[in-house]
């Protein structure tokens, strides 16, 4: 199997996306990390006002343009309820559920910069003062947050400058193993957006014109459900997210191949673009597997509800436990990008 980018590099990359903390509505930081990494490509790049980054690579049709999309926010919460016991209760941004954070370490970030850490527990922990500690329901009203700093009441917690609606991220605890796994928070969706910047990389190295203006939309609002609905110019005919493919009991998506989505709960995607990403697999020699993703929607589908009249597809690398502690290997993050590299040196067909 052809590798390019270096594989490596890319989980490098991954791992350095993942560890800078970027829940839904707290994504400056990262988003400025893949601008500063595009701009010293040269790439042309600009924010919208919703604190995405577009950048732009021009391409030989310059009346019929793409656009592929990844997004770099990621699951979070914020500071519900500041308890009278010294500990914080959590609102959850995104949909996952409590029982994926039980036990994660977090930072919480006060609204002046301050950055505290603590972990995320059941009030109920200690099996030696609670004895339906394995049994009462992880939610929002068992589980909370323990600061570590010492304070034992609202007014200590309040003292530190911890307020409602700071801020908490979750410890990717990323880990590059040696028979080329990664595992991580927040896989879904860095991994793809280290793709998309291997990708742009390449077509800068290589000196290659795009047969087509093509926009890369890092989108900071997807966990959220309207990342990519937005700076869609009216020239983009083809709309591709790049987003993790969902594993599970009869799904077809594994870790070692690029998964191709024909459905989600949005509904079938564009028949005439799979296709095309099929052929395109099929005749380079790339891993795929077709798939449908039952309780799941991608900026894409967000853009069609928004009434774009756009082609639009989603592909990505397999991510096992997704919304949780997920997993990928360097096969399908290289499989996504050899496939992407493809689809944006190909010319937009007639459907």
């Amino acid at each position: 199997m052809t590798t390019y980018p270096n594989v490596n590099e890319t989980k490098e990359l991954i791992k350095q996306l993942v560890s800078i903390p970027s829940p839904s509505g707290n994504t400056e930081k990262v988003i400025q990390y893949v601008e500063d990494f595009l701009q010293n490509l040269q790439v042309e790049t600009k924010r919208n006002r919703k604190g995405g980054l577009i950048a732009t690579l021009p391409g030989a049709n310059d009346k019929e343009h793409r656009m592929l999309t990844a997004h770099v926010d990621t699951l979070g919460a914020m500071v519900k309820e500041v308890k009278s016991n010294g500990r914080l209760r959590l609102d959850l941004i995104g949909g996952f559920k409590y029982n994926a954070i039980e036990g994660e370490y977090c930072e919480i970030e006060t609204t002046s910069g301050n950055v505290y850490t603590g972990t995320i527990l059941m009030h109920q922990t200690s099996v030696h003062v609670y004895k339906d500690a394995g049994k009462a329901e992880r939610n929002q009203e068992n589980m909370e947050v323990r600061i570590d700093a010492k304070v034992e009441n609202a007014d200590d917690i309040r003292a530190l400058g911890i307020e409602v609606g700071d801020f908490v991220s979750f410890d990717p605890r990323v880990q590059i193993t040696d028979n080329g796994f990664i595992k991580s928070r927040h896989l879904d969706d860095k991994a793809s957006v280290a793709g998309l910047m291997q990708l742009i990389k390449r077509v800068k190295e290589e000196n290659v014109t795009l047969p087509h203006t093509t926009h890369f939309l890092i989108s900071n609002n997807e966990e959220i459900g309207y990342g990519g609905n937005s700076n869609i110019n009216p020239e983009t005919v083809e709309y591709l997210a790049v987003d993790m493919g969902a594993m599970g009991d009869g799904q077809t998506t594994d870790e070692y191949t690029v998964s191709i989505c024909v459905k989600d709960a949005s509904g079938p995607y564009h028949y005439g673009l799979r296709k095309h990403l099929v052929e395109l697999a099929e005749s380079n020699n790339i891993g795929h597997k077709l798939d449908i993703y039952p309780y799941y929607g991608s900026d894409a589908s967000a853009a069609i509800r928004a009434g774009h009249d756009i082609i639009h597809g989603l592909i990505g690398p397999g991510i096992d436990s997704s919304h949780a502690y997920e997993r990928t290997h360097e096969t399908s993050l290289n499989y996504t990008e050899q496939l992407l590299y493809q689809y944006v040196l190909s010319e937009i067909v007639s459907y």
